[in-house]
């Protein structure tokens, strides 16, 4: 009996202190939006050049942005609450808007690869305003300020 109390209270604090260690560490979703950031950068660059290739290229590269792991998302799906349809939704509208700019890309039609990137850029806005705050102030204790 005293050993399982004895076990337990060590396990307990095993699991407090590696989830205490783990909490202001970047979740891998920080990895991908500072991936998304780099891509919608050269996205521009490729715009003003007119690198048609390269922006199609690169749309595919956020459209099929890489998914945070499994244990990831539920503590993000368990953060979000009800808010997580919204939160899918603008993810949703990211595969969509890149895809738009892809074939646009392809068909070399500047103005609707500019139509696309523009409602790419207003839905990652939307979603930032929404969520980032109270998800730096949630998984990194500290204020987006």
């Amino acid at each position: 009996m005293k050993k399982s109390l004895v076990l337990s209270a060590v396990i307990s604090g095993l699991l407090f202190t590696t989830m205490n260690a783990t909490a202001a560490e970047p979740l891998e979703l920080q990895k991908v939006m500072k991936e998304l950031g780099k891509n919608m950068q050269i996205v521009t660059d490729g715009i003003s050049r007119e690198d048609w290739l390269l922006v199609e290229h690169t749309s595919h590269l956020i459209g099929g942005h890489p998914q945070p792991p499994v244990a990831e998302k539920l503590r993000i799906m368990t953060f979000m609450g009800a808010n997580m349809a919204k939160f899918k939704e603008f993810d949703g509208q990211t595969h969509e808007f890149a895809h738009e700019m892809a074939l646009s890309a392809q068909a070399k039609d500047g103005q609707k690869v500019i139509s696309a990137f523009q409602k790419l850029q207003t839905s990652c806005l939307a979603c930032h305003q929404a969520f980032r705050p109270a998800f730096v102030e949630h998984f990194y204790g500290k204020s987006d300020k």
